[in-house]
């Protein structure tokens, strides 16, 4: 057992004051994480120089030019002329349903943060639900269907949420390297598609009858584009043919860094300048940062801050150690982790915030336990996905739920879904965890 010093004391104090605030939710995250971070610094237990250069750091550029990229390529409409399309080739509920699910999976690839898809998705919900106003079961089923959706495959790229960018700097701290674009791409994007389209069935299964899964239909691309202003069958004007390329380029880049040598962050960089070049470009950089999240920038110094006075410290392996003293074995170990990651939303609403408690604590402890601290790290960040329960477990939920233009869910339907949604994506992340994310070069033992 490790012994607690001193510092770890202190560290531990702050950890879990800044614990429950986090779970009160009376305070703003970003607040609480910067204030903890503060304490620490002027504690001796890190740095000033750690906190201020966190700001600086890859992980935080490459965020800044993700959503530049996003920013110009939502102004083009080219994503809601994407969904339009694929809509209009739908014959049934239940292919409307799986097709708008491999729209949202397509769309972690180009706009970050789950927040930011449901924005971009919820006019058209609005406009689905406006061309099927005679069916609201199925209307209601769609309101679900989004956020569901979009929470779940957000595991697709280390984009797809703060969290994950969290799990990657943490796990860069810790143990000297994190998560790649190409990586996280080449291991979350199946399970985010397997995921996806399971709850999308699932949400069927439980908000519709089987005639109204079954019943044709036929939607109306005139009336969608009245609906969304985004006319479908016009040709590709020549700002959205230079969001494709752009986004081609970037995406090819970062898939290929192991070639070329280049950052994600740099190539993010590049192609946020050329989305905001002047003559060229598809947005004003202005504009463009003022869809930046601040915020969410602000509370990943914070994390990195907490993050390394843990392990620093010694405070994360004594804690861990602590908790699961009494655990045996490695897939014990790894059943305990993705539970509790999934039920975490139920105190902690933030998921970054999830992954800025989890993760330290669970680095050490798989180190300790003989396991890949990468692994175990990518599972818990992956099942954190689930957070369905109730409207205040994630935004998109919190989103959908108060739409008024439209029939949508209610919290009882949130609870029905969440009781077959957890045990499906627990076992979900279990199945990766241990065969397939392994056999893609992740063992879950460490070399």
């Amino acid at each position: 057992m490790v012994e607690l010093t001193g510092s770890g004391v202190f560290t531990l104090a702050v950890f879990g004051v800044a614990v429950i605030a986090w779970m009160t939710g009376k305070l703003d995250d970003t607040f609480v994480g910067l204030s903890a971070a503060a304490v620490l610094v002027f504690g001796g237990i890190v740095p000033s120089e750690e906190l201020f250069g966190a700001l600086g750091s890859e992980t935080i550029w490459l965020l800044i030019a993700a959503f530049i990229l996003a920013a110009g390529l939502t102004r083009t409409g080219l994503p809601t002329r994407f969904a339009i399309i694929l809509c209009s080739k739908a014959t049934s509920v239940r292919g409307l349903a799986h097709l708008l699910t491999a729209a949202l999976v397509v769309s972690a690839l180009a706009i970050p943060a789950t927040s930011g898809r449901a924005a971009l998705a919820l006019p058209i919900f609005l406009a689905l639900a406006a061309t099927l106003a005679d069916r609201p079961a199925v209307v209601r089923a769609f309101a679900l269907l989004f956020p569901t959706v979009i929470l779940l495959s957000a595991a697709a790229t280390i984009t797809g949420a703060g969290a994950h960018l969290i799990t990657s700097q943490l796990l860069e701290q810790s143990t000297g390297s994190g998560i790649g674009y190409a990586q996280w791409l080449m291991l979350g994007f199946p399970f985010a598609v397997v995921s996806s389209h399971l709850a999308a069935e699932i949400v069927l299964l439980v908000m519709t009858r089987r005639a109204d899964r079954r019943e044709r239909i036929v939607l109306d691309v005139d009336r969608l584009a009245e609906h969304t202003g985004i006319d479908a069958r016009a040709p590709l004007t020549s700002e959205q043919l230079r969001a494709v390329t752009v986004l081609a380029f970037v995406i090819t880049l970062w898939c290929t860094e192991a070639w070329h040598g280049m950052s994600p962050a740099l190539v993010a960089l590049f192609g946020a300048i050329v989305t905001t070049a002047p003559g060229f470009g598809l947005t004003a950089l202005p504009k463009a940062l003022s869809t930046v999240p601040w915020s969410l920038l602000l509370f990943m110094v914070t994390t990195a801050v907490l993050g390394m006075a843990l392990t620093t410290s010694g405070a994360a392996e004594w804690l861990g150690q602590s908790l699961l003293s009494g655990m045996n074995g490695a897939a014990a170990f790894l059943v305990v982790v993705v539970i509790v990651s999934a039920a975490a939303h139920l105190v902690l609403q933030s998921r970054s915030a999830r992954s800025s408690v989890l993760i330290p604590l669970l680095i050490p402890l798989a180190m300790a336990a003989g396991l890949n601290p990468v692994a175990v790290a990518f599972a818990s960040t992956v099942a954190a996905g689930f957070c369905h329960t109730l409207p205040s477990s994630a935004k998109p939920v919190a989103m959908f739920a108060a739409v008024t233009d439209a029939p949508t869910y209610r919290k009882s339907d949130l609870l029905r879904i969440s009781a077959f949604l957890g045990p499906l994506t627990v076992a979900l992340v279990l199945a990766f965890a241990l065969a397939v994310w392994p056999a893609m070069g992740l063992s879950l033992q460490a070399h």
